[in-house]
């Protein structure tokens, strides 16, 4: 019998193929998706991505979607008791779950983190991808039809200019040797909109370009249908 597990969803590149690795698995099953909304914003947190194309993609992976909403400039209190409230409240629908899935790859003190902070709510925590050589993973994404599109860019460690950019083998070749291929070290934040995950892909058009804490390039996506 297949355990259930949460998996934290950012609306990037790094949760989905989690989703990806996690549904090649005959011991579990990810029974729904975790994301921290910005409550003002109406947008994921840090990605910058709108509450319904994050709605489109948890619907074109077929699993329900927990909202912890935060507030902005959210201190780590207020964020860690938005997210112990979601937890409880994925318990409360499946009672025998007590692990959360994270897209980690290399940063070794964010996961000790994770794991301290879930281990306080009495949760486990699983990362399939952590310790993967970055390149190598970056590739095997695009090669297994992952489709994403750069939607936030720190601009002191990428080029504003990389903001909107499809996430594909272009883009791998163009980044400076600096960057991490999949910007684990916060170089660029991306949005999923098909692969291997998705029952049927996003489709969605760029807006908006605009640059946030004289520091992050966001270009906004919205959804075709979308006024």
């Amino acid at each position: 019998m297949r355990r259930p597990m949460l998996l934290s969803w950012s609306g990037g590149k790094d949760a989905a193929w989690t989703l990806h690795t996690l549904r090649q698995r005959d011991d579990v099953e990810v029974v729904a998706l975790l994301t921290t909304v910005n409550r003002e914003f109406d947008r994921i947190a840090m990605h910058g991505i709108r509450r319904d194309v994050l709605q489109a993609q948890a619907n074109a992976t077929g699993l329900p979607l927990i909202e912890a909403e935060i507030e902005p400039q959210c201190d780590n209190a207020r964020y860690e008791a938005a997210f112990a409230a979601a937890l409880d409240e994925a318990r409360q629908r499946w009672p025998n779950l007590d692990t959360i899935a994270f897209g980690d790859l290399f940063l070794e003190d964010v996961r000790s983190w994770r794991e301290a902070s879930c281990k306080t709510l009495g949760w486990h925590i699983d990362t399939p991808l952590f310790g993967e050589n970055t390149a190598r993973l970056a590739r095997e994404m695009i090669a297994g039809g992952l489709r994403a599109h750069l939607c936030c860019v720190d601009t002191q460690q990428l080029d504003a200019t990389f903001s909107g950019r499809a996430f594909d083998d272009t883009l791998l070749a163009a980044l400076p040797n600096d960057c991490d291929p999949c910007g684990e070290n916060g170089e660029f934040h991306t949005l999923v909109v098909g692969g291997p995950m998705f029952g049927r892909a996003i489709d969605v058009r760029s807006g908006e370009q605009v640059l946030r804490d004289e520091r992050f390039f966001y270009t906004d996506f919205l959804l075709v249908d979308a006024p």
